[in-house]
């Protein structure tokens, strides 16, 4: 999973750099978005993965799905990345790309995940004290997941949270197996 990362992230850089030159970030969040959707379809994947397949067929069969949804500058990302082979890291660029833009609006995205339907209230309330904690606004993402038996887990960037009694009972079974 590094390696991928690893090699996404000079793409998503480049097209993150020229995104900001030109006061297009929306743009470009808007077309590798939809080439990673096209990139993550199975029939998709399986044309880009079939050996047969040379490199102008598959390029002239990608921009065609994509149509006018990518400019110019979209469409060389796409050729550059079937020409060395990586399309398959499109998804990953696209990921690479949203956080540096994020970073750049200053916003993070947190993962919320809750035991229970946490309230509007609450929501908000987490939300703000999230946002005076990362001192960044936060985009928040509420998902239930009913395995944690009760409490919460929070996820922003690299950094868990996690106060729920699922993750407390692996603590102890850890602690207890040391």
């Amino acid at each position: 999973m590094a390696e991928i990362s690893t090699i996404a992230r000079p793409y998503a850089v480049a097209a993150y750099k020229l995104g900001r030159e030109q006061k297009s970030l929306a743009k470009w969040s808007e077309m590798l978005g939809f080439a990673s959707s096209v990139a993550s379809d199975a029939q998709m994947q399986a044309y880009i993965q079939d050996p047969k397949v040379v490199s102008s067929e598959l390029q002239a069969v990608f921009l065609k799905v994509c149509g006018d949804k990518l400019n110019e500058q979209g469409q060389n990302l796409i050729k550059v990345l079937v020409d060395y082979g990586r399309m398959s890291i499109l998804p990953a660029i696209t990921e690479a790309f949203e956080e540096l833009k994020a970073l750049d609006e200053g916003t993070l995205d947190a993962q919320i995940i809750a035991a229970a339907k946490p309230s509007a209230a609450e929501v908000k309330d987490l939300v703000k004290r999230l946002e005076a904690k990362f001192g960044k606004k936060i985009e928040a993402n509420v998902s239930v997941d009913s395995e944690l038996i009760g409490g919460i887990k929070i996820i922003v960037g690299d950094t868990v949270i996690d106060a729920s009694v699922k993750g407390q009972l692996q603590n102890l079974a850890y602690t207890l197996s040391a």
